[in-house]
């Protein structure tokens, strides 16, 4: 069985060492989440998969009381891997709620349009702000072959990109707006 997108996501999560589901879900929330994500409900059912297929290795290690269990990556789940990353095939995939809603917009009225498009440029600010934080807190000087970084560099460059959009939709709508009230 070939490896899902989940699948992908936590055996990339184990190369750099052992991680419990809980913390794989931190990982994605605060990285690969603003162009990959996973939820708990993804992430738990896939790691027992990945064990049974081998690619994964889970051994218990309670901590405070509470039961963990912590996955590293095994022989096959490094190869897998790297299988994966050396394969030309690969998807691309927007997948944006505001989006489809602005695509059906039509059934609204054209101030409810307006306040839609409003709503999806504050959402892509404060998304834009976030991964502004995580850049700031990168040292000078890291590594340019830190891979991570050229990623938030392009999540970077399209938020800021995808804000000026937004902007001038509002603009056009809001002079189309006030063309239809002066008829």
């Amino acid at each position: 069985m070939g490896l899902t997108s989940v699948g992908k996501v936590i055996l990339g999560s184990l190369r750099t060492g052992p991680r419990s589901g809980y913390e794989i879900k931190q990982l994605v929330d605060g990285s690969t989440r603003f162009f990959w994500a996973a939820s708990y409900g993804q992430i738990y059912p896939e790691l027992r998969r990945l064990e049974a297929e081998g690619l994964i290795r889970g051994k218990s290690e309670p901590r405070g009381g509470r039961k963990r269990r912590v996955f590293e990556l095994t022989d096959a789940g490094r190869d897998a891997l790297r299988e994966w990353l050396l394969d030309p095939e690969m998807t691309h995939e927007v997948r944006d709620e505001g989006l489809l809603k602005l695509f059906f917009a039509r059934a609204l009225e054209p101030d409810e349009a307006l306040e839609l498009v409003r709503r999806m440029r504050e959402r892509h600010l404060e998304s834009l702000e976030r991964l502004r934080q995580i850049e700031a807190q990168i040292p000078a000087g890291t590594n340019p072959r830190a891979f991570s970084l050229l990623c938030l560099e392009y999540g970077i460059g399209v938020k800021e990109w995808t804000v000026q959009w937004h902007e001038d939709v509002e603009r056009r709508l809001e002079r189309a707006g006030k063309k239809e009230a002066t008829r």
